[in-house]
């Protein structure tokens, strides 16, 4: 199955590159199936927390913000967005620089 990055090889030796790629990928796999569920038990929960973490700060320091200095704007609200957003861009880029390791090792 191919991916949203994969282009389509130019040359025949491309093409070859290409598929021992996807050869020694799914060999890979098949070798680390001894992986168990707790370990994609514990990915997932790494991306959470890798969210879980900015928002709940956010939401604290919103919420000392809001009783120290009361105004018109909830910061409590504000923060909770911002620990949102950080997060995920946070996982993102965890994502994205797992993604590559992989790239490399193959």
């Amino acid at each position: 199955m191919a991916s949203a990055h994969d282009d389509p090889p130019k040359t025949q030796q491309d093409l070859g590159k290409t598929v021992g790629n996807k050869a020694y990928r799914k060999l890979r796999a098949r070798g680390e199936r001894n992986r168990s569920v707790w370990f994609g038990l514990g990915m997932y929960g790494l991306i959470g927390w890798s969210v879980a973490v900015p928002t709940l700060l956010g939401i604290g320091l919103g919420v000392w913000i809001d009783r120290r200095w009361p105004g018109p704007v909830s910061w409590t609200l504000t923060l909770l967005f911002v620990g949102i957003v950080l997060g995920c861009l946070n996982a993102w880029r965890w994502i994205k620089r797992e993604g590559q390791h992989d790239n490399t090792r193959s």
